[in-house]
This record gives structure tokens, C-alpha cells and sequence, in this order.
């Protein structure tokens, strides 16, 4: 009996898996090869896509252009120039004193230009003018005062400019006074100020680079710090080094343990016996006893005692057989709990170590933060000691020389018209940069945008076979919108009256591809044709659909596409496993009360629960039932198992619509038991990140990826 029961699940499973015959089974790649340039092509892809954004980028800045243009008014400028420095030759052989590798000017004119334009200074020009314009102040005089150096000479320009041409002439003057004067009587002043501030400031300043050393000093000597980046490396790989024997030890692992479970099993345990010498002898012993049975029996009567002997001898040997099978059995379980304990206490072991090495991580951005920031302000502190030292040293010898006075090298011009900006080329400027701003931003959404928008880019972004591309279908979609708005049957039924009402219930109406566009079509008979030829020695009986993340369009495709294979001739089965968000019964507006969690948790009937389409007989389906607290223990259960053997045996092809790849293990149960997974990714929706991780998943898994399918590609 037993020997007979392993036959017939190596049957199945043969006739189910054709993967070592599929191109698929070897390891599948993973590439994200998009670069940063982008074709001619692409680049007007990315604008037939961002159209919306371009236009409308263009037309926020092209108004405001407008608006501004239209705003502007006709101001007035006047401006005059002051030698702030002299060009005597005294000059010169002063700064050869301070510096003889230099020549620059000993002035900072950033700072006096700041000067010029401080409170202190502005407030002595306004209260001279505001007897003539009371409504004068800081902020306005400030933002229409300019100040700026006159390329590399020692020359500052002055620039005042208002719409009152009279009052940008009196201003302009007020201001060239003000400043002449401030020039004979404050500066001088300021530079013995600065001197004692500067003396004042070096003693604490150098305390504070001593403190600094000293403390940078005590820190190395503390924590042997002297090459943070090192330190930080060596930990980082050693991390590394744990975290992929980590990894190797959870495979051997997951190995063990499923080495485990099948010897606990029937066809595990027929696999040992198979590999135990001495249960095969004694098999074959009692197998010879039984032949010289069958051949006494045939020439002596039953009660010879030939023959008595034969079968006492025989019936000796059962028990034998039967406690060397147990021994065998017994010994092959212990060493697989052996082995499995002691990699756990391996996996343990290197938890512990990587544990030890995290706690040192996570010390080491502390100590070098410290380490960095004691670097960081000796340095501060030193520049700064430098910076003192160099200013008192300049200014030393400033307040040494003969000061003399500023010079208004250039009288207070007669103000001129700013004149408005012809109206053309600044629409034509506007009109390019609005333009060239809106392609920018919608590059920069393009780059931020991790989905996929094209066959061809999700073809060369992923190295997997491309079985077909399915167009945005929008009768497609407002049939879906009207059928998932329908009110849904009640669920509160006595089950006798449920299960009288089914057989009205049972009837899936025919899907209209006269309505759909010839496109949409034809790419599902591509799809399914590309299937077909996967292999070229077997033929697909049985396939997962997924998706990465919900809303891709799985279940869609997957009920469309068994429509179109039982159109092609086949026997379909199309199962809605789906058993946390079920759309199967909704797309075919079924009634869900009956479905796969019925079949799987109680003794009902597959007759049932399986419903036939009259107008489609070819085409069968299996709604998800009522939804269950624990979906994973159902899809996992032996019944499960069973249930899709006797779906392959009995349809041409079985298509199982599983729940999403990331975050659940829904479908990861079913693909080991069909010939593979198809991936479904929607155009413009499906993160590229979460794809990549699933694939990763099922990589790990060793799952087979039949090939991936575009979902909702909208027309270019």
C-alpha cells in the first residue's frame, strides 16, 4: 500500500513540474540597467507623459512674466564713486611692509560696504532728509541704496534709485556728504576700537585652542583613537562576514527542516526505507518465500507441510521487516533533529557575535562624532586665533600711516532713466525659460518616478521573458467598476439553504470580446500563445498569477486569460486563491458563499463547489469561499496538496489566482505544485523597488518564474 501510494504522487509531480525542461528553471537575473541618459525616443515619451506638468510650469511663470511687465515703472538712478584707498606710491611700500609676497588691498571692502549700509550710518543721512521727505526710512532707503566695488580697484560705486527724479538727485548728494564725512571723522576711530577689541579677544582665544589640545589629547589617549575610518571599516567587515554565514546557516536551516518534515512524511519515509539495505533484503527474502509459495502451491495441495513451512518462515520475517522499517525510520529522523539542533545552536552562536560587533557599531559614530567635532573646533579655533593675530598686525600698521580722507573721484551723476525692458524679447526670454523650467520639472518628476511606463522599459529593466503586454482597456475597466458596485448576497443564510440555491447561482455569464477592442484581444491570445511555448517538450497544465503589490491587475488578467485559452479548446479550472481580497467572483459576478476555503476546511462535494459556464463549457471555476481567519493554513494543508493533483489530473490547464508576492506567503505555497509563476506588473503603477524584492524572494525560494506580463499599457 504504501509502495503504491509514493507511485502514484511521483506520477503526479513529474507530470506536473517540467522545470528541469523549462528554460525558466535555471537561476533568473535581476537588472535595474536604466541609466541617467535617455534616448531621443524616451526624452519624448517622458514629455507626451508630463505633458500636463510642462504646460503648466509654462504658464504659472509666463503669467507672472506678464504681470511683472506690466507692473513695472519708470525709476531714476544716480550714483557716484569715492576712493576709499590710496595709489601713492607710500601705499605701496606700506603694504610691502605688512607683506612682501603680497599686493592685495588692506581693506575688506565686504565688510565696509556693509558698513556703509549698517543702521548707524543710514540713520544720520535720514534724519537730514526727512525734514524734505518725512516718509522716509531705513528699509527704504536701504533697498533702493546699491553699493558695490568697482572690479579689482580701490573705487566704491554708490547707486540711489526712486521713481521722484528730484528727490534721486537730493538723496544721491545727501548720501555722497554723509559718507565724506564719515570718512574724516569715524574711521579712525573705528580702527583703535577694532585694535582693542581684537587684544581684548587673543588671550581668550588662545586659551580656547589650548583647551581644545587638551582635550583632543586625554580623548586619544582614553579610547585609542587614532584613525577613526579604519576602526569603522574593520567592524563593517566583520558585520558583513557574519551576516552571510548568518545567511548560509538560516539556508541549511530551512534545508534541515524540510529534510525534517518529508522524512516524517509517507514519501519520506518510503525514501529511507528505499536506502536501508537490510529492510531490502528482508523485503527481498520475504518476496522469494512468497514465489516459492506460488510455485509449491501449484503442485502440492495447501496443507503440505512444505508449504506450511514456506509461510511460517514468511510470517516470521514480517515483523522483522515491519521493525526494521521503524529502526530505520527512528534513526533517519534522530539524525535530521540532530543536524537541525546543531545548526540552530550555530545560528545562535553567530546572533550572539553579531550582536557583540552591533554594540560596537553602535558605539563608534558616537566616539568619532566627539573625535570630529574636537578636530573640527581646534580647527575653528585656531583659523580663528590666525585671523585675530592677522588683523591686529593690519591694523597696526593702518592706524601707523598717514590716514587720509576719502575722495569723491566722481560728483553725484545727473539721474537718468532705468528705462523699461522692451516687452518682446523679455516675452521671448520668458516664454523659453517658463518652457525650458517645465521640461526640467518634468525630467526631475521622471527621475523620482520608480514605476514602469513602457514594455520596452520593463523588458530591458528586468531580465525576464516578456510573455505579453496587455493595452489599458477602458471598456474593460468601467465593466469592472459597475460589477464591484453591485450590493453583494448576504452571507447569513442557513447552510442547507445556500447549498440548495447554488445551482441557480452557478452560472458565470459569457464574456462580450465583441465590445473590447480588437487590441486588448489579440494580446491576450498572444499571451496565452507565448505560454504555450515555454517549453517546447511540455505543455503548461497548471500557473500562478501574482502581482508584487495588490492592485496590479492579477486577478483581471487571469480571468480573461482563462476565457481565452477555453476558447482555444482547452479544459480550464480557474481558481480564485486569493482568499484575502477574492475579485474572481466579482469579475464573473458569482456568488462567493461556496468556494476553495469550503473545499479545503470541510468534507464538501468539488462538484459543489467547481461551476461550469454554459456558454464557455470548456471553462470551470472555483470562487475563494468565504474568507478565512489563517489563508496560509489552508493554502498549506495536505487537502490543499491533494486538491491540486486532482485539478491538474483533471483539466488541461489550472489557473490559480494567488494573493500579492510581498508581505504574504500565499502564493509561494502554491507555485512549488504548478509549473510556475506569472508575474504581472502595471504600467505606471508597480514600484519598481517592491518588484525587485519580490524577485529577490523568489529567487531565494528557488521558485520557477515562468515570465512577466505588462499590465494596462496606455497607447503612446
Amino acid at each position: 500500500m504504501m509502495g503504491n501510494n509514493f507511485s502514484k504522487a511521483s506520477s503526479s509531480a513529474q507530470d506536473r513540474n517540467f522545470d528541469s525542461a523549462s528554460p525558466q528553471s535555471e537561476p533568473f537575473g535581476w537588472s535595474e540597467g536604466q541609466g541617467d541618459d535617455w534616448s531621443f525616443r524616451e526624452f519624448l515619451g517622458i514629455l507626451q507623459r508630463r505633458a500636463f506638468v510642462v504646460m503648466g510650469v509654462a504658464s504659472l511663470v509666463m503669467t507672472n512674466s506678464v504681470i511683472s511687465l506690466m507692473n513695472q515703472k519708470t525709476e531714476y538712478e544716480s550714483n557716484f564713486r569715492l576712493l576709499v584707498e590710496p595709489v601713492n606710491d607710500d601705499s605701496k611700500a606700506l603694504d610691502i611692509v605688512k607683506d612682501q609676497n603680497t599686493t592685495k588691498s588692506s581693506l575688506d571692502y565686504e565688510s565696509q560696504i556693509q558698513v556703509l549700509k549698517s543702521p548707524e550710518l543710514v540713520q544720520d543721512i535720514i534724519k537730514h532728509l526727512q525734514n524734505l521727505y518725512p516718509e522716509i526710512n531705513y528699509t527704504a532707503l536701504v533697498n533702493s541704496l546699491t553699493i558695490t566695488r568697482l572690479g579689482e580697484t580701490k573705487i566704491i560705486t554708490v547707486s540711489y534709485r526712486n521713481q521722484n527724479r528730484e528727490k534721486v538727485t537730493i538723496v544721491t548728494k545727501q548720501i555722497a556728504d554723509d559718507y565724506l564725512k564719515y570718512s574724516l571723522e569715524k574711521r579712525q576711530t573705528k580702527l583703535s576700537q577694532g585694535k582693542s577689541f581684537v587684544d581684548e579677544q587673543l588671550p581668550l582665544i588662545q586659551q580656547r585652542v589650548d583647551r581644545i589640545q587638551k582635550n583632543l589629547q586625554l580623548f586619544r589617549q582614553k579610547y585609542d583613537f587614532i584613525d577613526p575610518e579604519t576602526q569603522t571599516q574593520q567592524i563593517n567587515n566583520q558585520v558583513n562576514i557574519l551576516s552571510q554565514q548568518r545567511l548560509g546557516i538560516n539556508q541549511q536551516l530551512a534545508q534541515a527542516r524540510d529534510n525534517l518534515a518529508n522524512l516524517q512524511g509517507q514519501n519520506g519515509e518510503l525514501a529511507a526505507l528505499n536506502d536501508d539495505a537490510r529492510y531490502q533484503q528482508l523485503i527481498v527474502r520475504v518476496r522469494q518465500l512468497e514465489a516459492q509459495i506460488a510455485e509449491d502451491s501449484s503442485r502440492f495441495q495447501a496443507d503440505n507441510p512444505s508449504i506450511q513451512a514456506l509461510k511460517d518462515k514468511r510470517d516470521n520475517l514480517l515483523p522483522l521487516l515491519r521493525q526494521e522499517a521503524q529502526r530505520s525510520i527512528n534513526i533517519k529522523v534522530a539524525t535530521a533533529a540532530t543536524q537541525l539542533q546543531v545548526l540552530e545552536v550555530q545560528n545562535g552562536e553567530l546572533a550572539k557575535a553579531e550582536q557583540k560587533l552591533e554594540q560596537k557599531r553602535k558605539q563608534l559614530p558616537d566616539l568619532t562624532r566627539q573625535y570630529t567635532e574636537m578636530q573640527r573646533g581646534l580647527q575653528v579655533a585656531t583659523e580663528s586665533l590666525n585671523r585675530f593675530l592677522a588683523t591686529r598686525e593690519n591694523l597696526q600698521i593702518q592706524i601707523a600711516q598717514t590716514e587720509l580722507p576719502w575722495q569723491l573721484i566722481q560728483l553725484p551723476s545727473t539721474p537718468k532713466s532705468t528705462g523699461s525692458l522692451d516687452a518682446k524679447p523679455s516675452l521671448l526670454m520668458g516664454l523659453l525659460g517658463s518652457v525650458a523650467l517645465g521640461i526640467g520639472i518634468a525630467v526631475l518628476i521622471e527621475k523620482l518616478d520608480n514605476t514602469y511606463h513602457t514594455a520596452i522599459e520593463l523588458k530591458e529593466r528586468i531580465k525576464l521573458p516578456l510573455l505579453g503586454t496587455i493595452p489599458f482597456e477602458k471598456q474593460l475597466q468601467s465593466e469592472q467598476n459597475r460589477l464591484i458596485k453591485q450590493k453583494a448576497p448576504p452571507v447569513g443564510k442557513p447552510p442547507n439553504l445556500l447549498r440548495q440555491g447554488i445551482p441557480d447561482l452557478a452560472v458565470v455569464p459569457h464574456q462580450d470580446y465583441n465590445s473590447y477592442s480588437v487590441k486588448f484581444v489579440e494580446a491576450l491570445r498572444v499571451l496565452y500563445t507565448n505560454i504555450q511555448f515555454l517549453s517546447s517538450d511540455r505543455s503548461v497544465r497548471s500557473v500562478v498569477i501574482s502581482s508584487a503589490i495588490s492592485g496590479d491587475g492579477k486577478s483581471t488578467v487571469a480571468f480573461n486569460l482563462a476565457q481565452i485559452a477555453a476558447t482555444m479548446g482547452l479544459r480550464v479550472l480557474l481558481v480564485d486563491a486569493d482568499m484575502r481580497q477574492p475579485q474572481i467572483h466579482t469579475l464573473s459576478n458569482l456568488n462567493n458563499l461556496w468556494g476553495l476555503s469550503n473545499l479545503i476546511s470541510t468534507n464538501l462535494p468539488l462538484n459543489d463547489v467547481i461551476r461550469q459556464i454554459p456558454s464557455i463549457r470548456q471553462l470551470s471555476v472555483i470562487t475563494s469561499g468565504p474568507i478565512p481567519p489563517d489563508p496560509t493554513k489552508l493554502l498549506s494543508s495536505a487537502k490543499m496538496k491533494l486538491l491540486m493533483e486532482e485539478f491538474h489530473n483533471s483539466f488541461d490547464l489550472v489557473i490559480y489566482d494567488a494573493p500579492q508576492l510581498v508581505g504574504l506567503a500565499d502564493a509561494s505555497l502554491l507555485i512549488p505544485h504548478t509549473n510556475g509563476i506569472l508575474l504581472v506588473v502595471r504600467m505606471d503603477k508597480t514600484d519598481s523597488s517592491v518588484l525587485k524584492r519580490a524577485l529577490d524572494n523568489l529567487k531565494l525560494s528557488r521558485m520557477n518564474v515562468l515570465g512577466v506580463i505588462g499590465n494596462a499599457q496606455k497607447s503612446n
